[in-house]
């Protein structure tokens, strides 16, 4: 117990020393903070120049704002007085010396007329501008997928703003910090220095401090309902994003769906279609029928008015029919050509333009030209003396110009002719059938394909006269008998025939001594020279 109470006593007295010391060290700091009145109101006007500098060099809009409406404030009251002065002087008898300050004032009054009317926009309040919100513009709406980047643009632009207007905001929020320690610092200086005259800048700050909290408590309240617009409108347009990528989505598996239709009727057609021709015609109108479709929902996904757009269609039809007449000839010709069947890729054709003959294979029929690559046929030698070339022809063309297909349908073979004279005095009747036995011997296999080929057009074709043989004809010409000779022959390799028949025939009838190849001769008859007669005698 005794040991106890002897602890007891010696914590009370070293708490007692403890407090003692501590009292001991407040008193201390109380001593050495304190500071002469001098000293106070020198680091007190040192650090209002600093804040003044930086109020200065900062530059705030807050402030020039401010600072805009103050002037126009003080030029309207500076007009007014002028205006009063004025009307002031008027009334009094007049004077030189009045006359000179009513010109003086007057020459002020236009020069205050004009700083009011350019500080105007700041007449009714200081901060209009900087307390109403950006405007982003109207809100687009999204109804196709490039709208989605303007939508996206729209919201960031949005949250751009919205940046900028919360910026404004710390501004002003720093811009009142300085201020009220600026007051702070008038008041020590004018409570320690009766004698120091800072109450009109004082109530000046005042002023501004009162007017910049009532701008902030405006521009929070604005910062959140336009915070709430802003989630609003984020909002609407990311719904709207994604019922686009949802409809988009389903877009494209239709047009996938198709797409993979197109290809399985491709494959099919080309496993039962063997003629390269029609496979190549059957492959094109099943890709112009599945663009077609693909450009129809898409034109009828994304056009709301449907009606509307079908008669701006008929009107912009009846313009554009007008101005490009033959690009929409050109696409009803490839429409003729497709349905009709006339043309075929494929197919050796013949077109006459402007005294022009092109004879050639068909390599391509697209909705605005056929394009045909040029053979050495007889047309190349005779007239045009060119081949290889690539030539295209609008479709339009036939309505206007002759076309001759030399291998329509099935009907792949062609009446081709040769034409030899010979003497009258030659056995026309032994030349007539050897010629006629030559062009049967070669074109035999061409003739027995051509009478297949024309029993089979019989569905298509009235065809009266169906004789495939070889025909020979004699005519008389001014120097002979002209035998000419028809046979059939291949569409494509007319002057190949023709060359080896050429030769047979002239080797037959160089062989036959009946027979004589008439061609361009002249005769010509000489009397003979008489003698000359001797030079007559000179007479002595």
């Amino acid at each position: 117990m005794r040991y106890f109470s002897f602890l007891f006593t010696a914590l009370f007295i070293a708490v007692l020393t403890l407090n003692a010391a501590k009292n001991d060290e407040n008193i201390f700091q109380e001593q050495s903070i304190e500071l002469p009145k001098e000293v106070e109101i020198e680091n007190a006007q040192e650090e209002l120049s600093k804040i003044q500098k930086e109020l200065s060099k900062g530059s705030s809009i807050w402030l020039k704002s401010y600072n805009s409406y103050m002037a126009y404030q003080e030029s309207r009251k500076n007009l007014r007085e002028v205006k009063y002065r004025i009307e002031l002087l008027q009334n009094r008898s007049p004077n030189v010396e009045r006359k000179l300050e009513i010109e003086a004032l007057q020459a002020k009054q236009k020069i205050l007329t004009e700083q009011v009317e350019l500080l105007k926009a700041q007449g009714t309040s200081p901060f209009v501008s900087l307390l109403k919100p950006d405007e982003a513009g109207d809100l687009p709406s999204i109804t196709n997928p490039f709208d989605i980047i303007t939508g996206l643009s729209f919201v960031k632009r949005l949250n751009s703003q919205y940046r900028d207007y919360v910026l404004r905001e710390e501004e002003l929020q720093e811009l009142i910090t300085l201020l009220e320690r600026q007051v702070n610092l008038y008041k020590t200086i004018i409570r320690l220095d009766s004698k120091a005259d800072y109450e009109v800048e004082l109530e000046a700050t005042l002023l501004q401090v009162e007017k910049f909290k009532l701008a902030l408590e405006t521009l929070v309240s604005t910062a959140e309902v336009y915070e709430k617009r802003i989630e609003s409108t984020e909002a609407k347009i990311n719904k709207e994003i994604k019922d686009q990528i949802y409809k988009l989505l389903n877009i494209g598996m239709i047009v996938t769906v198709l797409i993979i239709i197109s290809f399985l009727f491709k494959r099919v057609i080309k496993r039962y279609i063997m003629d390269n021709e029609r496979f190549y015609m059957a492959n094109k109108i099943v890709t112009f029928i599945n663009v077609t479709l693909i450009i129809l929902i898409l034109l009828f996904s994304y056009i709301d008015n449907v009606g509307y757009f079908a008669t701006v269609l008929g009107f912009a039809s009846a313009g554009l029919a007008i101005a490009m007449r033959d690009w929409f000839m050109s696409l009803l010709g490839w429409l003729v050509i497709v349905v009709g069947g006339s043309i075929h890729v494929g197919d050796r054709v013949r077109f006459v333009k402007d005294g022009m003959e092109y004879v050639g294979d068909v390599l391509d029929v697209s909705m605005q030209r056929i394009t045909l690559m040029e053979d050495v046929t007889l047309t190349t030698i005779e007239t045009n003396r060119r081949a290889g070339r690539i030539v295209f022809v609008p479709n339009n063309y036939i309505f206007t110009s002759m076309i001759a297909n030399y291998s329509h349908g099935s009907l792949k073979t062609v009446w081709d002719g040769i034409d030899i004279v010979i003497t009258f005095d030659s056995n026309h009747k032994k030349a007539a059938h050897l010629v006629k036995e030559i062009c049967r011997k070669y074109s035999k296999g061409y003739t027995d394909i051509t009478r297949k080929q024309i029993n089979k057009l019989r569905d298509r074709y009235s065809l009266k006269n169906s004789n495939v043989e070889p025909r020979i004809f004699t005519f008389i010409e001014t120097n002979g008998l002209k035998i000419s000779a028809w046979y059939l022959t291949n569409a494509y390799a007319t002057l190949t025939l023709r060359s080896t028949i050429s030769a047979d025939i002239i080797d037959a009838f160089n062989a036959e001594h009946d027979i004589t190849i008439s061609y361009p001769t002249q005769t010509f008859y000489t009397a003979p020279i008489p003698p000359k007669s001797p030079p007559p005698m000179e007479v002595q």
